[in-house]
């Protein structure tokens, strides 16, 4: 699941001699917003169509142009959640990929991101999603799961995230191979667990739509 992994040839990069036009016109070909430039093999941001809109002089060189997001990049042997950070930190689209000697090897989008992400996560898997909610010092997953087990249930993956009204909190997000939730609710809170919100799924995803909302709710996105 490294960056490298998930890098598309579909979208090139430009060079700082380059001009708007040149940019414009890719960006139409290939349907995107943005491109990244690249110069002596080295990553050195995006640029955006708007930009180029305000800008309405079609002959200017890129290298006139100040770019965008430069540090929207992750190195190729880094994970692809690393992607996903990156792409929502810098609400883009498009992630840079360079080696560890900073040389450039291309982009990953958060579609493509996203969908792996997903696959990882078991989120296309029939079974359902339960939300716990509990103080991070009583957390334990091995005991949980043990719990869950009790139901001929198995934890397929999880997420933690932190509560935004109680530092002390944690959200625990919970992928399940089974549908029915009924048994295993009333198993985790006979041990005084707080279930907060659950999903249930009666049938496989069947579509990419599908399992990116899925990734999301399962996320608490």
């Amino acid at each position: 699941m490294q960056a490298n992994e998930f890098i598309t040839n579909l979208i090139p990069p430009l060079k700082k001699s380059d001009t708007c036009q040149m940019a414009l016109s890719w960006m139409e070909e290939i349907r995107t917003a943005s491109l990244p430039v690249v110069d002596n093999g080295r990553f050195l941001g995006f640029i955006k169509d708007e930009i180029i809109l305000d800008l309405n002089d079609p002959g200017k060189k890129i290298s006139e142009i100040e770019l965008l997001d430069i540090e929207c990049k992750v190195y190729s042997d880094q994970h692809i959640y690393e992607v996903l950070r990156k792409g929502s930190e810098f609400q883009s689209n498009l992630v840079g990929v360079s080696d560890r000697n900073e040389k450039y090897v291309g982009v990953v989008t958060m579609e493509d991101s996203v969908t792996a992400f997903a696959d990882s996560l078991s989120i296309q898997s029939k079974g359902s999603v339960l939300v716990l909610s509990l103080n991070m010092i009583d957390y334990s997953l091995a005991e949980i799961a043990r719990i869950i087990e009790t139901e001929n249930t198995k934890v397929l993956s999880s997420i933690i995230s932190s509560d935004p009204l109680d530092s002390a909190k944690i959200k625990l997000t919970l992928k399940l191979d089974q549908p029915e939730l009924r048994y295993i609710k009333a198993t985790l809170e006979r041990f005084g667990y707080k279930i907060i919100d659950h999903y249930q799924e009666e049938s496989g995803i069947s579509s990419e739509e599908d399992r990116i909302g899925n990734l999301f709710r399962f996320l608490d996105i």
